[in-house]
């Protein structure tokens, strides 16, 4: 499982958006499958649920997941490029 490091220079919330994207891009949380809940990632990451909230906020933001109020957060459908993704040249 990836580990969430504290004296990476890394804020903890971008360390675990970071795991998490990877878990969405290799395929392990597949587009339109839902993530693990707060309280399980709190508990699997051994972070708070504020540091939860603020990586769910940046996959958000990068258009990776989207949420449902009451029901959780999902997987987009169909995925955006990778942003590590380099520009075809012209």
């Amino acid at each position: 499982m990836d580990t969430i490091s504290p004296d990476s220079p890394q804020y903890v919330y971008e360390q675990l958006a970071a795991i998490i994207e990877r878990k969405i891009r290799s395929g392990e949380y597949a587009p339109g499958t839902r993530l693990p809940g707060e309280l399980t990632m709190t508990h699997d990451y051994k972070v708070g649920p504020g540091t939860v909230r603020r990586a769910l906020d940046i996959l958000r933001d990068q258009g990776l997941v989207v949420t449902v109020r009451a029901r959780g957060s999902f997987v987009v459908d169909p995925l955006p490029p990778s942003s590590e993704t380099p520009e075809p040249s012209a």
